[in-house]
């Protein structure tokens, strides 16, 4: 008996990318980004339950330009991890399955965070947190 080859399941490089994919990807990948920022929350913790020469240390690399950059990035990562879940709890009420409404609420999880992390780091910036 003859064996046909099986036919390769098609990936990223075939479909065209749509905010679906888009928002999709980006769900699983702030996930992942949230729990190594837990991580380093409970770090810090340590680090403030070891004194104040190790909560300097982590303040210090906080302060420095790549913890900024890291606690924006993480910021930014939560704002859409809580929209787009949002939008998966409404999902799951069984609203928003049509195309356009999918893909408008797409663009909104989208919009929203980054209106959300831009509204924290006005907030921070101009002394609310600094």
């Amino acid at each position: 008996m003859a064996t046909r080859p099986r036919p390769l399941s098609p990936h990223l490089q075939v479909y065209r990318w749509q905010i679906q994919m888009a928002t999709s990807i980006l769900h699983r990948a702030t996930g992942i980004f949230l729990s190594v920022g837990a991580l380093i929350i409970a770090g810090g913790l340590l680090a403030l339950m070891m004194g104040p020469e190790s909560w300097n240390c982590f303040t210090g690399h906080a302060g420095a330009w790549y913890g900024q950059l890291f606690l924006f990035a993480w910021s930014w990562a939560f704002a859409y991890h809580l929209c787009n879940g949002i939008r998966h709890i409404v999902q799951d009420f069984a609203i928003g399955f049509s195309i356009p409404v999918f893909i408008r609420s797409s663009w909104m999880s989208v919009i929203g965070s980054l209106l959300i992390t831009a509204a924290i780091w006005v907030y921070v910036c101009l002394g609310g947190g600094v």
